[in-house]
């Protein structure tokens, strides 16, 4: 391909020499006419967003390539290129695809161009729509090609008409909304009328912020008014884009004059309340704000005359001394704290009783005990200090039946856990000498509840730790103690406070590990685990209806049957308490959601088949209980409640004496074991049994579940059955579980947690029971339907047990 050069006769060799454009009504003067428009150009590509035949705008390119293409145009006689957009620029300018050029470009009339820093910039004067008809030179800049000019017809149309009013509208409504648009812009508009539509529309096209590819579009859509029809929505969407922006501005500039305004106004209220001496420093202020707090309240004097120490200090400090921030935080403290304020009891009993029943079910002895508590102080008239130990397997209900007492007193209540507890200064407080120092945990109570006498839970106090830092549990001795709590001392304050009016719940579950003296000084309650029937009316009155509501669901959408209920309660949560209960009660609601959003006018109903799919196989199957020569039942009692314990023994061989004990046992149980071994030894003969038997024999006892550590002195006489039913080699009588102490004298002694050991026997369906005769009186305390259609027999001594079981 040649190189082809337009004529260049008439080239000037310096755009400096051209002369000024102007924005003028004069385009006609500055733009070649149709006919003189050069049939060959050079193009330069651009990559920002196409130039369009309306637009004088100036146009930056990089010298190398270009620097020869605008040396050729100005050497030609109409100084004339084309710009072509592309979207994505390519790595190397001087090697493109043709192809990526679209359609239409604009001839542009190059005007004073200049180099700068490696930059090239001239101003355009968009001229026409153009389209390469064939290309004359494309291996490397500069780009010849020949082009040819799309047709237009001269005549618009009413409709034509009607668009260029529409386009001249919408621009002039973006004028004042959009500050970047000056003077010149509104002149440049004048220029154009509806009866001149091509470069009205290319105009209003250029102003909007619509990408590359769209104003691409619109340029390669000749057409009047299909071009028209496009550019229409966008002025449309740029002008609502300029008013919201200029809403948002004004709503700002309201907002921060506001603020000015209120900061000029209290800086002058300032200097006004000065000149007229109605002004307070910081210092006046925080002693005015003490002195109103404690208006009203009864101070001992000890404390009136400390805090009055505090404030005169108070009163000469400067403000921004450290020692102030102190004094300041202390009587904030001392004057928050409710001195003398008692809130008022409801001493209604028929009150209490209905707050008890509806949120608890069962725990009759446990209502039956508060109720007591509550009627002393409404006969007495006051309900002085108590402090109640409420001790039960995890999930009964302790902490909720603490909440409870508070509710049918009508006291305030304060909930803290003192599980984990390991600094002393968690109760009595910090001395003020430390940084950061605060009052303890009853004092932080008192402030809160703003009387001073709240009923104040204490939960977890078997779980409290010792430190380096102290032992809280030796730190309670004063608090719970109420002789001495009359005059409780927290090391922050260093002021004496009467917690005698305090109610205090704590809870535990077991009390090995509460420290003797501070189990002294609490009234224990026990509350033993639930029985199924305890149990299902708790899940229907109020697991159930609390998990529906928490999922959302109506109560006529999802229902669960008696039947599956109890299936639940006995295969999968077996434990003591209820919150395992509650678990899969969620489990169940979470699964029928599913189901409902798959099928949302549908009403699910889980009977007992629904609940493998659901929750899996049951956790717990109905337990055969173990039975034989040599096998026992016995009852033992854990933290987590009740639990029957089969006992084995056996004769392994007759080559030697011998005794071998296998479960897990605890040295207390061992200890049982060596007890029942020697007591069965020495008095055989007197049950009936060879008297040789353990002189050739080597015994083992086991004790199942060896995986689960075992300890206590309960199981002494089921031992002692195991080996004497070994001994005699006669199976004892079925369906009988025991327990009790055993002595090296053969009596049996009282043991504990009666109630929780009816209940394993009864979930296990034995109905008759062995107890030992001093716990004769637990058992009769029980509720009637724990003892209904059981048999116990009391032994005193070990003869009594063999009697009934032989």
């Amino acid at each position: 391909m040649s190189d082809q050069q337009p004529d260049s006769s008439n080239s000037q060799d310096d755009f400096d020499d051209e002369p000024e454009v102007t924005l003028g009504s004069d385009r006609k003067s500055l733009a070649l006419p149709g006919q003189n428009l050069p049939d060959q150009v050079y193009i330069i590509p651009i990559h920002n967003r196409p130039f369009f035949p309306a637009q004088v705008l100036p146009v930056i390119v990089n010298e190398e390539p270009w620097a020869e293409t605008l040396e050729l145009v100005s050497k030609s006689d109409h100084h004339s290129l084309a710009l072509f957009f592309m979207d994505t620029p390519p790595d190397d300018p001087r090697h493109f695809d043709t192809k990526a050029l679209p359609e239409y470009g604009t001839l542009v009339k190059v005007h004073h161009a200049s180099r700068d820093n490696g930059k090239l910039q001239f101003v355009a004067q968009g001229l026409s729509r153009v389209r390469i008809k064939t290309w004359l030179k494309h291996h490397r800049p500069p780009f010849l090609v020949e082009v040819e000019y799309p047709h237009q017809p001269n005549e618009p149309t009413d409709e034509v008409k009607a668009y260029g009013m529409a386009l001249i509208n919408a621009i002039k409504e973006l004028l004042p909304l959009n500050p970047l648009y000056s003077e010149e812009l509104k002149n440049y508009l004048n220029r154009f009328s509806p009866n001149d539509p091509s470069p009205l529309t290319d105009f209003a096209a250029a102003l909007t912020s619509a990408t590359g590819v769209d104003l691409q579009a619109v340029l390669d859509c000749v057409p009047v008014l299909k071009r028209m029809e496009k550019v229409l929505p966008m002025l449309r969407k740029e002008v609502e884009v300029a008013r919201l922006q200029k809403e948002i501005s004004a709503e700002v500039n309201r907002k921060i004059g506001e603020h000015q305004r209120e900061f000029f106004l209290k800086e002058q209220l300032k200097v006004i309340q000065q000149e007229l001496g109605l002004t307070k420093d910081d210092r006046s202020a925080d002693i005015e704000q003490f002195e109103e707090r404690l208006a009203g309240k009864t101070l001992p004097p000890q404390a009136r005359k400390r805090i009055d120490e505090e404030l005169n200090k108070l009163s000469v400090l400067e403000t921004g001394s450290p020692e102030y921030a102190v004094t300041r935080n202390y009587l904030d403290w001392a004057s928050a704290l409710p001195w003398g304020v008692f809130g008022k009891d409801k001493l209604d009993l028929k009150h209490a009783r209905k707050t008890l029943d509806a949120h608890h079910a069962g725990l009759d002895d446990i209502k039956t005990r508060i109720l007591e508590f509550l009627a002393v102080g409404a006969y007495k008239g006051e309900i002085s200090g108590s402090i109640v130990l409420l001790v039960g397997p995890p999930g009964v209900g302790k902490t909720s039946v603490g909440r409870s007492i508070a509710e049918s007193l009508g006291r305030p209540f304060y909930r803290f856990s003192v599980g984990g507890m390991r600094d002393e200064a968690e109760i009595k407080g910090h001395r003020r000498t430390y940084i950061g120092a605060q009052p303890g945990k009853l004092v932080q109570a008192l402030k809160d509840v703003e009387v001073m006498n709240p009923v104040i839970m204490l939960d977890e106090i078997d779980k409290m730790g010792q430190s380096y830092q102290g032992d809280p549990a030796s730190a309670l001795l004063e608090t719970l103690d109420p002789e001495q709590n009359v005059e409780f001392l927290d090391h922050y304050l260093d002021l004496r406070l009467d917690l005698s009016k305090v109610l205090f719940i704590c809870t535990a579950n077991t009390l090995d590990s509460i420290p003797g003296p501070l189990l002294d000084r609490m009234e224990v309650i026990r509350l033993s685990g639930y029985i199924t029937e305890e149990k299902l009316a708790i899940a229907k009155r109020h697991l159930w209806p609390k998990q529906l509501e928490k999922a959302g669901v109506a109560k006529n959408k999802l229902s669960i049957s008696d039947s599956a209920l109890r299936a639940v309660i006995e295969g999968y949560a077996r434990e003591a308490g209820v919150r395992q209960l509650e678990k899969q009660l969620g489990k169940l609601v979470r699964k029928a959601v599913v189901k409902l959003l798959d099928k949302p006018d549908s009403v699910v109903k889980i009977g007992p088949k629904d609940l493998e799919s659901s929750l899996g196989m049951p956790v717990f199957r109905s337990e055969q209980v173990l039975s034989g020569t040599g096998v026992i039942t016995g009852l033992a009692w854990t933290s987590m409640g009740g639990a029957t314990l089969p006992i084995e023994a056996t004769r392994i061989h007759t080559l030697n004496r011998g005794f071998k004990l296998t479960g897990q046992l605890g040295d207390v149980m061992k200890e049982s074991a060596e007890i029942a071994y020697s007591y069965v030894s020495s008095n055989l003969a007197k049950f009936g049994g060879d008297k040789s038997f353990f002189d050739e024999a080597f015994v083992h006892l086991h004790v199942p579940e060896g995986a689960t550590p075992k300890d206590g002195p309960s199981a002494g006489v089921t031992m002692a059955s195991a080996l004497l039913s070994l001994a005699r080699n006669q199976a004892p009588k079925k369906g009988v579980a025991m327990t009790g102490e055993l002595t090296l004298t053969g009596h049996v002694l009282p043991i504990g947690g009666v109630r929780e050991k009816v209940i394993a026997a009864r979930r296990q369906k034995i109905f008759e029971l062995i107890l030992p005769e001093p716990n004769r009186g637990n058992f009769e305390e029980l509720p009637d339907y724990l003892k209904e259609g059981i048999t116990v027999h009391f032994a005193k001594k070990f003869a009594d047990v063999a009697k009934v079981l032989f």
